[in-house]
């Protein structure tokens, strides 16, 4: 991203922000629970000054990179494996294009009648509907890799590990890094979702208990929070991209966008 690109971004926000704060400031929006954007950075100040704020977090972090860590790694391996085998494909395709529009939050009453409140009911609740972007893109990475590829592979008399980690994985690496994006972005709002009507901890679970105590100052600022931290993760996750993949990183940023 372009420091031009990163100032015309914030500049966008700066106006959203102060068209709220002159709407809110100027009576022409009265809503009684939509507080100015001043006084929920005033809300903001205060929580930042205690520990719960830091600890709700963490746990969301903790959940959501956990959830995607575990979703990306089983996600990858079987798209590997189904992008290598057309017979696999051919009698497996038809179930994960069943259960792949199947939405997440309807998993919370199964994994609260199996783990209750708990980090697992979290984890499945992340990691079933996040684990279909990254096995998506990894199978059709594979599948996208040059057949000329595979022929020097033959050629070098490579075993088959060695074919799939020193070729076909560096080949389909960007493919898989943008499945990941996509899945760290799902993982948090998963993660959120999952506080919110299930475990209750957590960011999710701190804006239901402000928005039930009538606190919209510091509901909205936990929102801006999470909308925070899924800017950070994005930005961190592109970042690997650029180290790992420096010829590829500029394809990678245009398919990741769409």
């Amino acid at each position: 991203m372009k420091y031009r690109d990163l100032f015309a971004g914030v500049g966008g926000l700066l106006v959203f922000f102060g068209l709220w704060q002159g709407l809110v400031s100027s009576g022409l929006v009265q809503y009684e629970y939509v507080p100015a954007p001043s006084v929920i950075a005033r809300g903001l100040a205060g929580m930042a000054g205690g520990a719960e704020m830091w600890e709700e977090i963490g746990h969301t972090l903790m959940a959501a990179l956990l959830g995607w860590a575990i979703a990306c790694g089983a996600g990858t391996a079987i798209g590997v494996v189904l992008g290598l085998s057309p017979k696999t494909r051919r009698y497996t395709l038809a179930s994960v294009e069943m259960l792949r529009p199947l939405p997440g939050i309807a998993f919370v009453p199964v994994a609260l009648l199996l783990f209750g409140f708990s980090i697992q009911m979290e984890l499945l609740v992340i990691v079933a509907p996040v684990i279909w972007p990254a096995l998506v893109n990894s199978m059709g990475g594979v599948m996208a890799v040059s057949e000329r590829l595979t022929d020097v592979a033959r050629t070098l008399r490579l075993s088959a590990l060695s074919t799939i980690t020193t070729i076909l994985l560096p080949a389909a690496a960007p493919a898989i890094l943008i499945g990941a994006r996509l899945a760290l972005t799902l993982s948090l709002i998963m993660a959120v979702a999952a506080e919110m009507i299930g475990n209750p901890v957590g960011l999710g679970y701190a804006v239901v208990r402000e928005q039930q105590a009538m606190h919209p100052d510091r509901m909205f600022g936990y929102v801006l929070i999470m909308g925070a931290l899924g800017i950070l993760l994005d930005a961190g996750l592109r970042g690997i991209a650029r180290l790992l993949l420096p010829g590829e990183f500029r394809r990678l940023s245009i398919q990741g966008r769409a």
